[in-house]
């Protein structure tokens, strides 16, 4: 059992195993799952959504609640192992689940037909577009900022040490304002479906 916990491949298809096997048992009982149909579709979309959100906002927050403050408590000989291991493998799914965020998100609103009505802030849909606003900052803040100043602080694009801690402070400073974000654009997303709770 440890064997196959060791591929994170195999313990996502089991993921989505165990949801296909929860599904099939609720729908043996007698439960309606209208798979196939558009709210069911609108349902799919807005988990995957969802979940690429979650991986989104959880790399953000591990970069500014775990890896950037502990840093300075690692020794420098052992400081290569995450800059040249860990982050750059963390950041490759960082923007990737941004991407996926924010074209699901869009994709998810036209679904729902209110695509144009939240991106202009029209009521009712002030609430997600106010969350969508501030998610196309973040994500353009994640491939046109964070991303390219990365590649510079981790050698990944070699430039000369002034341009790399240039690049380090640039990519820290907009992850930062990012996290700081994320606050009011989750309110706000998660507002949209209580009601507009927000005002």
């Amino acid at each position: 059992m440890a064997a196959f916990f060791q591929s994170l491949g195999k313990t996502i298809t089991a993921g989505v195993v165990v949801l296909i096997v929860l599904l099939l048992i609720l729908i043996g009982t007698g439960a309606k799952v209208a798979i196939g149909e558009h709210g069911w579709w609108l349902f799919a979309m807005r988990w995957l959504h969802v979940t690429s959100g979650v991986m989104w906002i959880g790399l953000l927050w591990y970069f500014n609640f775990v890896q950037t403050p502990s840093m300075p408590k690692i020794p420098d000989d052992q400081k290569p192992a995450v800059s040249k291991v860990i982050a750059p493998t963390a950041l490759f799914w960082f923007r990737w689940a941004a991407m996926a965020t924010i074209i699901l998100g869009l994709i998810l609103a036209m679904m729902n037909g209110y695509l144009v009505q939240a991106l202009t802030l029209q009521k009712p849909f002030t609430s997600i577009g106010i969350g969508a606003w501030l998610g196309t900052i973040m994500w353009f803040n994640v491939w046109f900022i964070i991303w390219p100043n990365q590649k510079k602080a981790l050698g990944i694009v070699t430039v000369d040490p002034a341009q790399k801690a240039a690049a380090a402070k640039a990519a820290g400073m907009t992850s930062r304002i990012n996290t700081m974000l994320s606050v009011p654009m989750l309110y706000f997303m998660v507002a949209q479906s209580h009601g507009g709770v927000a005002f």
